[in-house]
């Protein structure tokens, strides 16, 4: 409904009808807007509000479209700014923000503004959409930047949705093995019989849970529920929503940052009329407006990711089993190294336990070793973390023309950069966290919580505090990694993957570059572990894996393992 609310117009949205005469004072609404949410989903919405003790508006501004036309119309106040020429949704042209060459920023700018000029001069330039989601007053600051000529808005061309730009052939199901056959059989028969449970499919790495999936959406569309199947990180997961596509052709909608307002109004349209059933996306997809929801599947469940860490802090597992829950549905949660809590809730009776213990097609689970670098001296790059058992493994590898990939969860040159003479550390001065050196760009260092950065000259720059000319680099980064990499190994084809050198599409065009052999070794932080399809990697070396034991957080160690 539209509402007014003092010299302004507002949308809202009615919970619950009071019977009876209206108290004294209250205004009439303006009128109603065409948008409804499904009566479960407003229920669902309001025990999420209770249980985290969160106001019930932002709660439910998590499940409304974006702004319509209408909506825009009705509650227009009449005041347009710069990004305001196309009230209500955009068109297929996005408005970007790139930042002016060679003009200082003056020293009164807004810490915000600051911050969203330091990110647009690190990217080269972004969408507006892009810097709203993260910064909530973006579009104020930007107006800023461009009132003193350090940025410029153009308007340009929308790329076609990647996941959505090819054309994907249908594909058979594949024979299921044993172990595969025992759990699609108990899901499809909980979601035929329209029996409420939880399930955990606890499979090993390669075990074929995602076919289990679709056996089950399968028999959900055929009983006629909607079904929602929540992923870790979308941008990272191109392969599993084209796998999607093969078995369920286009009618599967897919939930990104990457998507303009249009395009996220259509997406929530379709899905609340029923003409879409199924519905992928990362967190924020749990608010799906699905009609007739009956299946929620989380996959990779103990991820953090699923917990959301600013406005509504919820947790989508947790959540995703309530929805299914109210609805009379089925949930399905899938991992390899499944949460200590979904362990929980096994033995407690709550959640059914399902397992996948053998790979689906057959291969033996990789031998593991573990270099202990107390005892085993460096390979001959000379740098202990590459150790000797490490560099003639990656030597054979390559000997063999097939790939590798090496994790190290530190990106950058050097995590951190210190003065010898005195022992002081360069540290963000907003955040108080060590800068991180990248060689990348004649040399910067870094803060990697607000993007703060500055020039420095490690070799030659002045020690903030003692002024001596001691400053040193500590610690070993995915930059520094591929320089050391390639310097060893001059004839393989090193590439890099971390947020740095890649975001959004451009994470599958580094993976597809694997794939198609144009890269010998990958190295990178967490986006190289995200079950990509690689199957010429023949090994995988995990750098200083016990850095992630000391990372000051309760979970570390359930993390690292």
């Amino acid at each position: 409904v539209v509402c007014p609310f003092g010299t302004r117009r507002l949308p809202g949205v009615v919970l619950q009808v009071r019977e009876g005469d209206p108290p004294d004072k209250v205004r009439a609404l303006a009128g109603a807007l065409p948008a409804s949410l499904p009566e479960d989903l407003t229920g669902f919405l309001v025990e999420l509000a209770q249980y985290y003790l969160a106001p019930i508006g932002e709660v439910v501004r998590l499940a409304l479209p974006p702004a319509d036309r209408e909506t825009a119309e009705s509650t227009r106040t009449g005041n347009l700014g710069l990004f305001d020429e196309k009230e209500g949704l955009a068109t297929k042209k996005i408005q970007f923000v790139e930042p002016t060459a060679g003009i200082e920023e003056p020293a009164k700018l807004a810490a915000q503004a600051r911050a969203i000029l330091a990110h647009l001069r690190a990217h080269g330039g972004l969408p507006i959409a892009r810097l709203a989601d993260r910064w909530g007053n973006a579009r104020a600051a930007v107006e800023r930047l461009v009132e003193l000529g350090l940025a410029r808005v153009t308007v340009r061309e929308k790329e076609p949705d990647p996941f959505f730009a090819d054309a994907i052939a249908r594909d058979t199901p594949p024979v299921l093995n044993e172990a595969q056959e025992r759990a699609t059989a108990a899901i499809v028969s909980a979601v035929r019989e329209g029996q409420p449970r939880t399930f955990l499919l606890h499979g090993v790495t390669g075990s074929g849970k995602t076919e289990v999936y679709m056996r089950a959406i399968e028999a959900a569309k055929a009983r006629g529920w909607g079904v929602v199947v929540l992923v870790p990180e979308i941008s990272l997961t191109p392969q599993l929503v084209s796998r999607y596509r093969a078995r369920f052709g286009d009618a599967v909608c897919v939930l990104h940052s990457a998507l303009t307002p249009r395009e996220r109004h259509t997406m929530w349209s379709r899905l609340r009329a029923g003409e879409v059933d199924v519905a992928i996306g990362a967190r924020s997809a749990l608010f799906a407006p699905i009609k007739n929801l009956g299946l929620v599947v989380v996959d990779e469940e103990h991820d953090p990711s699923f917990k959301q860490e600013e406005g509504v802090r919820y947790n989508a597992r947790d959540m995703a089993i309530l929805r299914a829950h109210r609805r009379g549905g089925v949930c399905v949660l899938g991992s390899a190294t499944p949460s200590l809590e979904t362990e929980h809730l096994v033995r407690t009776g709550k959640v059914e336990k399902l397992v996948l213990s053998e790979r689906a097609r057959a291969q033996a689970m990789p031998a593991v070793e573990i270099v202990d670098l107390r005892r085993v001296g460096a390979g001959p790059t000379g740098d202990r973390r590459l150790t000797i058992p490490l560099y003639r493994a990656i030597e054979a590898t390559l000997a063999k023309k097939e790939q590798i990939i090496l994790f190290l969860n530190r990106r950058g040159f050097a995590p951190s950069v210190r003065c010898h003479a005195c022992g002081e550390l360069v540290v963000c001065p907003n955040c108080s966290v060590a800068l991180t050196f990248h060689k990348g760009r004649a040399g910067v260092v870094r803060c990697h919580y607000c993007e703060h950065e500055e020039p420095l000259a490690p070799d030659g720059a002045p020690c903030p505090k003692c002024k001596a000319r001691a400053l040193a680099l500590e610690g070993l980064g995915t930059e520094k990694l591929e320089e050391s990499l390639a310097a060893a190994f001059p004839s393989a084809r090193v590439a890099r993957l971390d947020r740095d050198v890649a975001s959004g599409k451009a994470i599958e065009k580094v993976i597809e570059r694997v794939r198609s052999r144009e890269i010998d070794v990958l190295v990178g932080t967490q986006m190289v572990t995200k079950g990509h399809d690689l199957p010429h990697v023949t090994l995988v070396g995990v750098i200083n894996a016990d850095a992630a034991l000391s990372i000051p957080d309760f979970r570390a160690a359930e993390r690292a393992f």
